[in-house]
């Protein structure tokens, strides 16, 4: 079995957190580094940009699900060493934000504000690593950045690939009649979700899921799918992988969509959901 380097993009929230600390742990000796994606970058439209882009788009309801998805984990990693003194959690792996654990295992890590610029290209002709891994990752890679990597780019999408392709493919789902949640290994493509199928996997959760903690869910079940890929890479029997057809593009959800989710008793977050965003940095 042949070791693979790996560079890996990550934007971390609530709903990767969890695996991707797992995933760092667990392959920390193969990752070249680590890219960590600004959220609030200017190329993006900085926070208040971004904001204004959702309400126009979905209005106030989808502020919840971004407060706790992405708001308050951001808001709270700086205090996660207190609290995980506090509760006992201490260095432990999964309640440690990404950045400090990187730094505690020696792997290097950059803010990514433009993942096909020239920091990020500097890094990896630096590092020299053999793929790439993007574990809910909110930028996208051109096909030069692919290209640094020889054995390409792999991507962990919590939905049913080739559908609900795009950022928030549990809430799409969640909108089905009958919601079908699962999780997908593809290639990096191009084209947003559109790579060879190499490893898909449906998984049943209890009715009443939310959208959060669904993605919650699935990225766990992603990392074991991941694991086995990568494992399938360095041995050399890694498939070519399914082509899908290429459905159309799910972006967040409208006002339109949303309503009608409230009306069937569909929840994006809840109560639950947002304690866990509370302990995401303070217990394991």
């Amino acid at each position: 079995m042949t070791r693979q380097r790996l560079a890996l993009f990550v934007l971390e929230a609530l709903p990767n957190a969890r695996a991707v600390r797992r995933f760092v742990t667990t392959h920390a000796s193969d990752i070249a580094f680590v890219g960590l994606s600004n959220a609030e970058r200017p190329n993006s439209g900085g926070l208040i940009g971004q904001v204004r882009r959702h309400l126009a788009r979905s209005g106030p309801a989808i502020l919840p699900y971004l407060g706790v998805n992405f708001g308050l984990p951001d808001l709270l990693s700086p205090l996660s060493g207190v609290t995980r003194r506090l509760s006992g959690a201490r260095d432990a792996a999964t309640a440690t934000p990404l950045r400090d654990l990187c730094r505690g295992l020696g792997i290097p890590t950059l803010t990514v504000n433009d993942v096909n610029g020239a920091e990020v290209a500097a890094l990896m002709a630096r590092h020299s690593p053999d793929a790439l891994v993007t574990f809910h990752f909110d930028q996208i890679l051109s096909g030069a950045t692919l290209a640094l990597a020889p054995r390409g780019g792999f991507n962990v999408h919590p939905g049913l690939l080739p559908r609900h392709r795009g950022p928030v493919p549990t809430i799409h789902a969640l909108a089905e009649p009958d919601p079908a949640f699962g999780v997908t290994v593809h290639r990096l493509a191009v084209t947003i979700d559109a790579g060879a199928i190499l490893a898909r996997e449906a998984v049943a959760l209890p009715a009443g899921t939310t959208a959060t903690r669904a993605s919650v869910l699935l990225h766990e079940h992603g990392r074991v799918l991941l694991d086995r890929v990568l494992a399938q890479l360095a041995d050399g029997t890694l498939p070519e992988g399914e082509t899908p057809a290429t459905l159309p593009y799910c972006p967040f959800p409208d006002r339109a969509l949303l309503a009608d989710l409230r009306r069937r008793g569909r929840k994006l977050t809840d109560m639950r959901d947002l304690g866990e965003a509370l302990a995401l940095s303070a217990r394991a």
